[in-house]
């Protein structure tokens, strides 16, 4: 049986947020990824175990090393559900700019 991980309690964890921010400007081996924490490597080989099971991640073969990068495709999913919260959130911000901004008139 293959468990799929939720996307959503991957990024949770502010180390895996941390390593995609990484993996956002280059492809990196494991070891590289690791040299960036003060944990051990396997905890980082875990959360990318996680990240890769999500498909937030994707690895490449190249010679004898793996090297980690971005799946854009799931990450582009992931903003496309979010845009719909972000707009609303946006919208009530500016609504509130404007009420603040009626009171400050209005003194």
């Amino acid at each position: 049986m293959n468990l799929r991980r939720d996307v959503f309690q991957a990024i949770a964890d502010p180390t895996r947020r941390a390593i995609l921010l990484l993996l956002a400007a280059q492809s990196m081996t494991a070891g590289v990824i690791a040299s960036n924490f003060d944990t051990a490597r396997p905890t980082v080989s875990k959360h990318l175990q996680i990240l890769t099971e999500c498909e937030l991640l994707k690895q490449e073969q190249q010679g004898r090393e793996i090297y980690y990068h971005l799946n854009p495709e799931k990450m582009e999913e992931i903003a496309n559900f979010l845009e719909p919260f972000r707009k609303l959130w946006n919208d009530r911000f500016n609504k509130l700019e404007e009420v603040m901004k009626s009171y400050k008139s209005n003194e």
